[in-house]
């Protein structure tokens, strides 16, 4: 670290074998764990814990107060998982009191690619990918190992489900269920993501349990509750039927179609 050529407050708590490039700025109340490489021109705001590991590139504003008129600057956190990458001019904004979180997460081994932004009180899982250009509203929740195609907009309380991929250029205001892609603008189920749960050591068996269970929710012809219903009467218990079945009964903005 040149002292010289940036501005860290002796306040800010920094592990071992972190590497600060030049005109960066790092204010007093800010964790960063072991082992950090933060780029050059990189600006890190008061409240927020960075895990060890992570990656930061040039111009990634991390920590800033979140745009919401809700906020009155009230001491509020985001923080950051190990192992992380945070490319070039992405943002990751604080929570608010407002919203009864007052945290904003992203959570280990996640990428968020150039110029993605992730909005106040948004929950990000582990393995979590955002494309380049793709922006979280307040409150989104994406599940461990979501994935959103570059350019996508999510809408405000929205949810991504675990092992979700959503295709690029979307405008997301529905929830989107585990295990499915999405396509199409607004956006459609364009089946199960068989690719990603391969990839993840999904057996043949689950996948075929799972393309199954999409079957009557999206095939049928029945309507949601109606679907649910036949899946729990047809279904054996199991962790990805009660996955899905949870997530969709407990959807607040309803699934895509």
């Amino acid at each position: 670290m040149n002292e010289h050529m940036t501005n860290v407050h002796p306040g800010a708590r920094i592990g071992r074998n972190v590497v600060i490039s030049p005109f960066t700025t790092i204010e007093e109340h800010v964790e960063i764990g072991d082992d950090c490489w933060i780029g050059p021109n990189v600006t890190i705001f008061d409240y927020i814990r960075i895990g060890k590991g992570c990656r930061i590139f040039p111009g990634a504003v991390l920590g800033a107060i979140p745009q919401d008129l809700k906020f009155h600057g009230e001491v509020t956190w985001a923080e950051i998982g190990d192992n992380t990458t945070v490319r070039e001019y992405a943002t990751v904004h604080r929570g608010t009191e407002a919203s009864g979180k007052g945290l904003t997460h992203v959570g280990h081994d996640c990428l968020l690619m150039a110029y993605t932004h992730v909005a106040h009180d948004c929950n990000v899982g582990d393995h979590c990918i955002l494309s380049s250009f793709s922006a979280l509203a307040g409150e989104v929740d994406l599940e461990d190992w979501a994935i959103v195609g570059g350019g996508t907009m999510i809408h405000q309380f929205c949810r991504i489900g675990a092992h979700a991929m959503v295709g690029g250029a979307s405008g997301v205001t529905k929830d989107i269920p585990p295990f499915i892609i999405t396509g199409h603008n607004p956006p459609a189920y364009a089946g199960v993501n068989l690719v990603g749960l391969r990839r993840r050591s999904f057996s043949p068996e689950a996948i075929s349990e799972i393309i199954a269970i999409y079957k009557a929710i999206y095939n049928s012809g029945m309507n949601v509750t109606d679907a649910l219903a036949f899946l729990r009467d047809n279904f054996a218990p199991s962790e990805n039927r009660d996955r899905i079945l949870a997530f969709i009964e407990n959807s607040r903005r309803g699934i895509v179609r």
